[in-house]
């Protein structure tokens, strides 16, 4: 699309119906946040907590009872990690010595209300819980974009705050996003993403990204920085924002689900290692493409369930849920994300009690 408006409106999280072009990038990054959705108290003077967080978040997204405050809309999954042995020399996870270890999975979108189309969900997500034998558990959150767009929680709540929907118009502020942008350049390439990437009517043709920095530590107890990604086997095609319009509000799941019906679906765990000069505490820069890269094993994805009774929704997708031989890094968003989670899982469960899920808006899980 030849207009940053037009490219912006695809990652609707918030609807609307007409943006100008920086006001819609709000919609644009909250819907990128995935799982980055927190600000700790304790990381930041002004003690901004992760209730306040999540709270955010609701507002912007309808705040939808029992359901997740972001990544609202998804499908669970279940299959097995296929790990060759090939990481065993950089973390002592019992999950990536060469076996085969259950998963349950979760793909989404990012938008705040279960009910959006898929259409307006510019940003795709894969969440897993891999289980080894002794009961340790491996999860993360991924998404299909290379880079976070802020490098810190006080940042993410702020632009969060500049997306919100102004009592009486239905829109936010128009002049809060370009605020919001003119102090934080670091967003610029995630806005390169929106305008270059192509989209797509699948999620089964996109590779997902963990964005975040961890530590493997060996047997030895040598540590070292990483990132991973789950690449697709599957070649991605590209489909206009109208044509995808078309497929329908659910089309993401419908054709999950056919595609399953044909035979599994794979992707590669790929595991990056840094260099010693490469930040592992900012998310919003991608390492040098020469650094050197492992293929961990694979993920065979067999079965997609939906969620409002499925496997994978009262799963908290925390991403600090890590086995022995993996460390969270120095990324303050990490253990923002992680207490976030706790705050919306303990909202929505509460909610499910008293509010009980319809088939007709299906159920989300804790995040």
């Amino acid at each position: 699309m030849s207009r940053l408006s037009d490219v912006l409106a695809g990652f609707l999280g918030v609807k609307q119906v007409a943006v100008a072009p920086l006001a819609a990038i709000g919609v644009v990054v909250v819907g990128a946040a995935a799982a980055f959705a927190y600000t700790g108290g304790w990381l930041s003077p002004e003690r901004l907590t992760p209730q306040e967080m999540v709270d955010a978040l609701a507002r912007r997204g309808g705040d939808p009872l029992g359901h997740r405050r972001n990544h609202a809309k998804g499908i669970c999954f279940t299959g097995h990690f296929e790990a060759n042995g090939a990481a065993v020399r950089l973390s002592e996870a019992p999950m990536f010595v060469a076996g085969r270890y259950p998963v349950i999975g979760r793909f989404a979108i990012g938008v705040g209300d279960p009910a959006t189309p898929d259409a307006q969900g510019r940003v795709r997500s894969m969440a897993i819980d891999v289980v080894a034998p002794d009961g340790q558990r491996w999860r993360s959150g991924m998404n299909n974009i290379p880079v976070f767009p802020v490098a810190t929680p006080r940042a993410f709540y702020e632009l969060t705050l500049a997306s919100d929907i102004v009592p009486g118009t239905g829109k936010p502020d128009p002049q809060a996003m370009p605020r919001f942008v003119a102090a934080h350049p670091e967003i610029g390439p995630f806005l390169q993403w929106g305008k270059s990437a192509p989209w797509t009517g699948s999620y089964a043709d996109q590779s997902y990204n963990g964005l975040n920095a961890f530590r493997f530590v060996d047997a030895a107890g040598a540590s070292h920085a990483v990132r991973w990604s789950m690449q697709s086997e599957q070649k991605a095609e590209d489909v206009s924002p109208a044509a995808l319009a078309g497929l329908g509000p659910d089309f993401l799941e419908q054709d999950l689900k056919r595609r399953l019906g044909e035979g599994p679906l794979r992707w590669h765990l790929v595991v990056t290692l840094a260099a010693p000069e490469d930040p592992t505490n900012d998310a919003t820069k991608v390492w040098p493409a020469d650094r050197e890269q492992v293929d961990a094993g694979t993920l065979v994805v067999e079965r997609a369930e939906d969620e409002a009774d499925g496997p994978c929704r009262d799963i908290n997708y925390d991403p600090l849920i890590l086995p022995v031989g993996i460390r969270p890094s120095d990324d303050p968003i990490l253990p923002a994300r992680s207490s976030a989670y706790a705050v919306s899982f303990d909202w929505r469960t509460a909610e499910e009690r008293d509010y009980p899920r319809t088939p007709a808006k299906p159920a989300e899980a804790a995040r």
